[in-house]
């Protein structure tokens, strides 16, 4: 919000709505919109820590504003970022000039755990293979901005962009009034867009788009529920379809209906217990054979986890060069793979320093941040890389920007990041704004909701 001792201009009319909000006022407006997020049910899930695991989320009533010219650079640099990883893709699961090229490592690639055998030679329609890209950004500065990871298998919290507009604008039309904000209500109807534009050859007619969940254990099965009902499709579980000639059915009081794009939000081992888990309840059996055969699109595709694996990440802006014949608008954080023997031993060294990361590890899980460890938890890290150095990569711990943020003395800094959603089908669709993630512990940069981080609504303003 500050620079150089002044008001960024984005955040102009804020400075001034801040002033005018007492606390008590500030206080009444913050549990109200706790109990806009409790009576909707916006909740997610923590398992294992005892209690009740279904969790309020916590809202910073703040908002994040970016410029439209901030946001042009983002948007470019989000769209050709896709655009590789979906090329990327394509090329591994086919004949993997990249590989052949010497570009990227034969090992990360076909010795990957997220590379699925069962998906080789597939080709899925217009070639996409990541339907929904989650890419995580942070800021170091007034122009500089850096991907933390590649989000390509079912990327979550999108709930919670629209749901953070929906309260903000509820409890403070004026500012709307004020500003002119792009909306992010659209999002919706791109998805269904976007999804029933990769509907495969054999479908005739209008698509029918249905999304597949785990069930209401899962963490993320609010998001399932209301995706599902904005787009105005069929929130389904694997009991609910089945496979029947060339094509999946679902049931229906009608009799059966046929399936043509399967939003699903399992992981592939989950998806169809005659081709992954034998163990799986949860999926569809003889799904893989109606995909195999192009009677059904499943979004985002089995395999497509293999681009968005930590060490994969390293050689994302390779891809852009390889694929693209361009440099990229958005540049990785620098990152050592434990794997490369100087590597290691540079992040032995320097454990202290850096954050480092499982390459299969999410939701800030499996990772340590040197600078805010202890002894004692960095020498058990450090005793892990030395056992499996490759499950490993390090990164330095960046000067991420803060944001104002509302805490119980008054407005402080906190650091944040960003998740837009990148929706890839015939075309390659962004709304303007995404997911900002704020760490509310203070000097903490773990924004995950499951360590305590929260959300904020995400403004791009108009030209």
């Amino acid at each position: 919000m500050f620079q150089d001792g002044k008001t960024r201009p984005p955040y102009a009319r804020l400075a001034n709505w801040t002033e005018s909000m007492p606390a008590p006022l500030r206080q009444m407006k913050q549990a109200e919109a706790e109990a806009l997020f409790r009576r909707i049910g916006i909740t997610f899930a923590v398992y294992g820590e005892g209690g009740d695991p279904d969790r309020l989320i916590p809202f910073d009533m703040f908002p994040r504003v970016f410029t439209g010219q901030e946001w042009s650079k983002l948007e470019r640099g989000i769209k050709q970022r896709a655009r590789a990883l979906n090329a990327f893709l394509l090329d591994v699961y086919g004949r993997g000039e990249i590989v052949r090229a010497g570009r990227i490592p034969a090992r990360l690639v076909y010795q990957n755990e997220a590379y699925e055998q069962a998906v080789v030679g597939i080709v899925p329609p217009k070639g996409v293979y990541s339907h929904i890209v989650g890419i995580d950004i942070v800021r170091t500065g007034p122009e500089d901005f850096f991907v933390l990871e590649d989000n390509c298998r079912t990327p979550s919290g999108v709930s919670y962009m629209l749901e953070n507009r929906e309260i903000m604008m509820r409890m403070f039309p004026d500012l709307f009034r004020e500003n002119r904000i792009q909306p992010v209500d659209s999002y919706p109807a791109r998805l269904r867009r976007t999804l029933a534009s990769v509907a495969p050859a054999k479908c005739k007619g209008e698509p029918t788009v249905v999304i597949l969940t785990p069930g209401h254990f899962n963490s993320a099965y609010y998001e399932h529920s209301f995706l599902a009902d904005l787009m105005g499709i069929e929130l389904v579980e694997g009991q609910d379809l089945f496979v029947e000639g060339e094509f999946v059915w679902m049931r229906t009081t009608e009799g059966p209906r046929r399936v043509d794009v399967i939003y699903r939000r399992m992981d592939d081992a989950y998806i169809d217990p005659l081709c992954f888990r034998p163990d799986s309840m949860l999926g569809i059996p003889g799904l893989m054979d109606v995909y195999r055969s192009g009677g059904v699109s499943i979004c985002s595709a089995p395999g497509a986890g293999v681009a968005d694996d930590k060490a994969v990440y390293t050689f994302v802006p390779e891809m852009v060069r390889f694929y693209l014949g361009e440099e990229p608008i958005l540049q990785n954080v620098p990152t050592w793979q434990c794997g490369k023997a100087d590597d290691c031993q540079y992040v032995l060294e320097n454990l202290g320093d850096l954050v480092v990361k499982e390459v299969h590890g999410s939701g800030g899980y499996g990772m340590l941040v040197g600078p805010k460890s202890t002894q004692a938890q960095i020498e058990l890290f450090r005793d892990k890389i030395k056992a499996d150095p490759s499950n490993y990569i390090a990164q330095p711990t960046l000067a991420l920007s803060t944001t104002p943020t509302f805490v119980e003395e008054g407005i402080a800094p906190r650091h944040v990041d960003l998740r837009p959603y990148c929706l890839c089908g015939e075309s390659i669709d962004l709304v303007p704004g995404g997911l900002t993630r704020v760490a509310l512990t203070d000097g903490s940069l773990v924004v995950n909701s499951s360590q305590g981080g929260g959300v904020k609504d995400t403004w791009v303003l108009a030209e």
